[in-house]
């Protein structure tokens, strides 16, 4: 597998100038004027037209290798792409996890059959895929999970029940994690798999959240198959790949699209309450964190270079905590204070954000995490 290309400092910020100047010619106005009053079909539609958008215009998997459809830049670019995105108030793709997730496990855990099957179809935005971790069980507990994959021949039966299943709804395939050997020792009894969501036994159902908005659904596998090739590493080894899969979530690509929507927002606050004093101080607050957000995001690009997965996740740890409570601090401004023509976009976004502290590892796990492999606390 080709080698991630070193740049200098110069190549990144001509890298960061030609992007700007494209993000301003193409992010779609319709997104850019409307976005408080786009419905979520309108709002879906854009989305999906962006993940084309970014592939034509050359900015979709920057830190992919060249051979699989991406720029073969780093993380780096990654990153200051979508700061970028954020400063034009770009939307966010629906091929969010295949790109941000997906990608990034095959090229560290897969084989080169399954980066050279699936990595393009997500590159250019004609496969969504969705992340089948959570059960109704097994949520912050993950090593609880139930689902269970069958052994026979040429590959595994899988029965169970996903549930917060983002973008299933949109989703062609889902990358699951199931029991193959219940038998086996706590963690050492998990595979990942690569499921083709459309055949037979694959049923969805759409989970309304109280913002309205169904990102998520419960997804159930009666009986269905998945052949050995589309296991990613060995049997029993899922859990590893999973936590690493949640080291990307938590930090890097998926958390830098998080800053694009934190960024925007509070660009937004700026605009609507900027000339108050009265919130001057909050502003300056919300704005100096949402900067820290970009800082911290900087500096796991640059232990991304090291390969310390340790400093990593607890790097990514720490921006977990700092996005996810910024957020919901900025939108709990914006629903009590912004004008009544723009209360539509606040509520939206305060009902979106109260999840944020919940999924992708809770706050409280992640400050259990700091303070035991930090702080050096006992458990």
């Amino acid at each position: 597998m080709t080698t991630q290309t070193h740049h200098t400092r110069g190549d990144v910020e001509q890298f960061a100038a030609k992007a700007e100047q494209w993000l301003a010619d193409a992010v779609p106005a319709k997104w850019k004027n409307n976005r408080g009053t786009l419905t979520g079909h309108e709002m879906d539609e854009l989305r999906r037209e962006w993940d084309f958008i970014l592939w034509e215009g050359g900015y979709s998997g920057l830190s992919i290798p060249k051979e699989y459809g991406g720029r073969g830049l780093g993380l780096a670019e990654e990153i200051i792409f979508h700061v970028l995105a954020g400063s034009a108030q770009a939307p966010d793709g629906l091929a969010r996890v295949g790109k941000s997730l997906v990608a990034p496990m095959l090229i560290k855990n897969g084989t080169e059959a399954q980066r050279s099957k699936y990595i393009p179809s997500i590159m250019n935005g004609t496969e969504v895929w969705c992340q089948g971790f959570s059960e109704p069980e097994a949520g912050s507990d993950m090593a609880n999970i139930q689902m269970r994959a069958r052994r026979v021949d040429g590959g595994y039966i899988l029965n169970g029940v996903k549930t917060w299943t983002s973008f299933a709804q949109h989703a062609r395939r889902c990358f699951v994690l199931a029991q193959t050997q219940p038998e086996a020792r706590r963690y050492r009894n998990l595979s990942m798999f690569l499921v083709d969501m459309d055949q037979p036994g694959v049923s969805i159902s759409n989970i309304k959240q109280i913002s309205g908005a169904m990102h998520f659904a419960e997804t159930r596998f009666d009986d269905v198959f998945v052949a050995d090739e589309d296991r990613v590493g060995d049997d029993g080894d899922g859990w590893g790949v999973a936590m690493r899969v949640l080291g990307d979530e938590r930090g890097g690509i998926e958390t830098a699209a998080r800053y694009v929507e934190i960024r925007s927002d509070v660009d937004a606050l700026l605009s609507a309450l900027g000339d108050n004093p009265r919130y001057a101080d909050r502003l300056k607050d919300l704005d100096i964190r949402t900067e820290l957000v970009r800082w911290q995001l900087a500096k796991i690009a640059d232990l991304e270079t090291t390969g310390d997965e340790a400093k990593l996740g607890r790097a990514a740890s720490v921006l977990k905590l700092m996005w996810s409570e910024l957020w919901q601090d900025v939108t709990r401004l914006g629903v009590t204070r912004t004008p009544v023509e723009e209360h539509k976009h606040w509520t939206y976004q305060y009902l979106e954000a109260r999840a944020v502290t919940i999924y992708g590892g809770s706050s409280e796990i992640q400050r259990n995490i700091l303070s035991e492999r930090v702080l050096g606390l006992p458990r």
